[in-house]
């Protein structure tokens, strides 16, 4: 008795301690998440403010780019083919004038790159030579060029927004952020897609990986930003269906099916870019030109393939599109042609954007090839647009809301999600921009090193895929 007495005294004031240290932390755990409540009610109010600031500047600088290049294009529509065969050498030379000379005005060394921006340059961008990609772009395209829109919008956006944050002071973390704003508002501004848009100016930052402290931010710039635009009488187009399919387990593989199809329309495109370009620098340095010869020379190239190539695939090409939606039949080689003419007009030193082009050749693509599914060629061009632009940019979140914004949400997610996957995925590691980074491979078979850029590193076989190709492959040699 008087030993457990002692030991009922002992026990009394250790329960009470281990009572007050099991108290302790659980206040200390509230204060803190009251603490961190508040910090997040501040960032989202911080955000709400900033963003909505960025997209309505990045909206008003996209806006007035956009109805400039609507009157200079709309002035060389429509004109004969021998003045458009004059016009092709003429804006290649002024592209490279431009390109070559304006750069020079750029004393800081930074490159005007929305990847190197966000990957190396800590949010920086040049701002002295921020009109020089949008005046290029008007010029590339009011030529016949053919190229997109959007690559200045983003261009612009980064630039205004790397500019507000070196006004504002912020740090590093805040500058990326504000960049990555910039970037999407110029997105959402240009296809009328606020929120794919924004997804898409996070998205191809990295393949395989999205800031997600990005999101927020991005998608407020590019609400606002499209707002804004519209208030500046910006015109945007979306595609109605009067009637879809019912959607089943056979349809949904022959989406899927249109969407491999499409896949390696991409990586056609894509290599055709990349080959266009690699022979742009071998003739440059081979023969010593200087470099504003180069794209006078890919004008003239141009002009003499428009002898055997429709006028309908220089440009913008939005025409194409739209009648490849409507349903109207498109030739098979159709894809081929736009993308022989986009990886010239880059590839020789024109410049302009990079994902219109994407738009058409899918369209093109899936409108032509849908029939042989047993598809609607309709169905088929909606699904063919978000299909290559989900593997040439690598961007498949992007590209299905994309859909969904363009043609509505049934045919978003139901019908185009799977295509656009699959397309992601047959294009492998590649992709339209090479300061892409590669974050992690797409498939357990394939092995990359992270935080590469996709120009400087490729892809290969997993160690157990290659020890299990080895003893196969000597298995056979013993037979």
């Amino acid at each position: 008795m008087p030993g457990s007495t002692i030991g009922l005294a002992a026990s009394v004031p250790l329960a009470y301690a281990t009572a007050l240290l099991n108290f302790q932390p659980s206040i200390s755990m509230r204060h803190f998440n009251l603490v961190e409540l508040a910090v997040m009610l501040a960032t989202v109010a911080q955000w709400l403010v900033l963003a909505t600031i960025i997209g309505a500047i990045v909206g008003t600088g996209t806006s007035l780019f956009l109805h400039g290049l609507f009157v200079t294009t709309g002035r060389s529509a429509g004109i004969p083919l021998w003045l458009q065969m004059m016009l092709l050498p003429a804006g290649g030379l002024l592209n490279g004038l431009l390109l070559h000379y304006g750069y020079r005005a750029n004393p800081t060394g930074l490159k005007d790159s929305i990847f190197a921006a966000v990957n190396t340059q800590a949010g920086r961008m040049p701002f002295r030579t921020i009109l020089i990609k949008p005046v290029a772009a008007i010029i590339t395209l009011a030529s016949g060029g053919s190229a997109g829109k959007e690559g200045p919008c983003s261009h612009i956006g980064a630039s205004l927004a790397s500019a507000i944050g070196k006004a504002l002071r912020l740090n590093t973390e805040l500058r990326l952020r504000i960049v990555a704003c910039g970037v999407s508002a110029g997105f959402a501004s240009v296809f009328g897609t606020p929120i794919a848009g924004a997804i898409y100016g996070v998205e191809v930052l990295a393949i395989g990986r999205i800031r997600h402290d990005f999101l927020f931010p991005a998608i407020v710039a590019g609400v606002a930003s499209y707002h804004v635009s519209i208030l500046w009488g910006v015109p945007y187009q979306y595609y109605q269906f009067p009637a879809l399919p019912i959607l089943s387990e056979v349809l949904f593989l022959k989406t899927a099916l249109l969407g491999v199809i499409c896949g390696i329309a991409a990586l056609v495109f894509v290599e055709l870019v990349y080959r266009a370009a690699g022979l742009s620098i071998y003739l440059r340095t081979r023969f010593r030109v200087w470099p504003p010869l180069m794209p006078l020379g890919g004008g003239v190239v141009l002009a003499l393939l428009i002898l055997i190539i429709p006028t309908d695939y220089l440009g913008l090409s939005l025409p194409l599109m739209d009648r490849a939606l409507a349903g109207e039949p498109m030739p098979y080689l159709g894809f081929l042609w736009k993308s022989l003419l986009v990886a010239i007009t880059i590839g020789s030193g024109f410049y302009g954007g990079i994902v219109t082009p994407q738009f058409v050749i899918g369209a093109v693509a899936g409108s032509a090839f849908a029939p042989l599914l047993g598809m609607d060629p309709m169905l088929g061009a909606a699904v063919g647009l978000s299909s290559v632009v989900a593997a040439a940019s690598n961007t498949p979140i992007a590209a299905v809301l994309m859909g969904v914004e363009l043609f509505g949400g049934s045919v978003g997610t139901l019908y185009i999600a799977g295509a656009a996957i699959a397309a992601y995925l047959m294009i492998g590691h590649r992709s339209i921009y090479p300061e892409q980074r590669l974050a992690y491979a797409k498939s357990s078979w394939m092995r990359i090193r992270p935080e590469t850029a996709v120009e400087t590193e490729k892809a290969k076989l997993a160690y157990g895929l290659l020890r299990w190709w080895g003893r196969r492959h000597k298995r056979s040699k013993t037979r």
